[in-house]
């Protein structure tokens, strides 16, 4: 646990396991969310195919749909958690790393 706060620059275990929250209620929400999604975009799993490329394609939009939307709540679920600074830095080295570094110049 000390080579992680080392590497994430924090001080405490209660912050840690503040991270820790945010991070579970952040991926759990994002993949909860992505379903009403779809549905308001009228694209549920019944309007695919049942072979593989169907369940392929469903998927592979789905997780298409989950990855902004949890970009978005990592920041604000964070920020309610007082971890603004931890979740906006590291959502900026994240995207930096993707390649999508110019969204913050």
């Amino acid at each position: 646990m000390n080579k992680l706060k080392e590497r994430w620059g924090i001080q405490s275990n209660f912050q840690l396991v503040i991270i820790f929250i945010v991070f579970a209620i952040t991926g759990s929400l994002s993949a909860y969310s992505a379903k009403p999604v779809l549905n308001f975009l009228e694209l549920t799993r019944a309007s695919f195919p049942e072979h593989f490329f169907g369940v392929f394609s469903y998927y592979s939009l789905r997780i298409l749909i989950i990855f902004p939307i949890y970009q978005v709540l990592l920041v604000a679920i964070g920020t309610l958690f007082g971890q603004n600074k931890f979740f906006w830095n590291f959502e900026k080295k994240m995207l930096s790393r993707l390649g999508l570094a110019f969204l913050f110049q």
